[in-house]
């Protein structure tokens, strides 16, 4: 059981259990980055990571680049098995900016060994709308595994 602290305006805020869905591997990290390369299931080589947000002079904005860095954690008895691997880019209204699905094949040693599969995703010409809060949901296998938010801010005063 997670604990419980009393938050702002009476509501309680706390870290609630994690619950273990066999066959749906967890996602170890995640994070935006402005450039990554990886070798899935090796190491990654990341530059300007842990983007969480972006200041725009003018809106729409549209971002040349961000990579989107993941680290999906597979046990030993979801080896061997496809796992669908889905982001979505949501703004504040829940609206789609972008979205895209592939398919994640972990094959394993044999040795009855968890792994960690490493891979990033290039989102390249990605417009934001407007300033505000948005949101890249991650998916494996159809349930939602992680939120990573990103704030697009306004233009600077007198900018």
């Amino acid at each position: 059981m997670g604990s419980r602290t009393p938050g702002r305006g009476g509501r309680a805020f706390g870290r609630t259990p994690c619950a273990y869905h066999e066959g749906v591997p967890e996602i170890e990290f995640a994070f935006l980055a402005d450039a990554a390369e990886s070798i899935p299931g090796h190491k990654f080589h990341v530059l300007g990571g842990g983007i969480s947000r972006v200041e725009g002079r003018a809106y729409p904005l549209r971002h040349p680049h961000f990579a989107l860095v993941i680290g999906l954690l597979v046990a030993a008895t979801e080896m061997g098995r496809d796992h669908e691997v889905r982001f979505v880019l949501l703004d504040a209204d829940g609206h789609e900016i972008a979205t895209a699905t592939g398919v994640i094949r972990a094959e394993g040693g044999g040795d009855a060994r968890d792994a960690v599969l490493t891979f990033s995703i290039d989102l390249w010409n990605v417009t934001f709308p407007a300033p505000g809060d948005y949101s890249v949901r991650l998916l494996v296998n159809g349930s939602e595994r992680k939120r990573l938010p990103l704030v697009l801010a306004p233009p600077p005063p007198g900018g």
